[in-house]
């Protein structure tokens, strides 16, 4: 459980991990990219429990790798939520026209009563906002992706092909005496 939130190997060492399978995945470069795309588009939403399934059925329209998709979502995680969510209510805000002033407190609003008809206006903007602002950060999410896993295909073509090339070892059918083949 404490690997999960805090990995013995550094966080820099978990997101490099988590890059590599992205790049590893079989597929083209264009599919994975639509995949992780779809996954931080659904990151965005304020839907938490049906990010993968928005990911995976993004991904599956648009002909992205699902697999990618379902990593794409880690893009969202508690440490990420609170910014991407500002982001997007703001930017929901603005988009539907909401009124200036205080927004409304949301510790206030769990302890209500009337929670859902407090958690209404802040869906709305959020839901609302979450398509621009998760089609940008998909846009640069394809872009990263796209580039990295087209360079790890590159050199891992080239190492192949360098060792198709390479002379195999020499085995002589007949050792001399003394010696043996294991």
């Amino acid at each position: 459980m404490r690997e999960t939130f805090w990995p013995s190997a550094g966080w820099k060492r978990a997101i490099q991990y988590g890059w590599r399978r992205v790049w590893r995945l079989s597929g083209t470069p264009h599919a994975i990219a639509i995949g992780v795309a779809a996954g931080v588009f659904a990151s965005c939403t304020p839907f938490i429990g049906f990010h993968i399934l928005i990911a995976m059925l993004v991904a599956w329209v648009l002909r992205g790798n699902l697999i990618a998709s379902a990593l794409g979502t880690f893009v969202g995680n508690p440490l990420t939520f609170p910014a991407i969510w500002l982001i997007v209510y703001e930017v929901g805000k603005y988009m539907v026209g909401a009124p200036a002033g205080p927004d409304p407190d949301i510790a206030e609003t769990l302890q209500s009563d009337r929670a859902f008809d407090m958690i209404l206006p802040l869906l709305v903007p959020l839901t609302v906002g979450a398509v621009p602002v998760g089609i940008v950060f998909g846009c640069v999410g394809y872009v990263m992706t796209r580039s990295g896993v087209e360079a790890y295909q590159l050199r891992r073509r080239r190492r192949l092909a360098e060792r198709s090339q390479a002379p195999a070892p020499f085995l002589d059918p007949n050792p001399p005496a003394g010696e043996t083949r294991d």
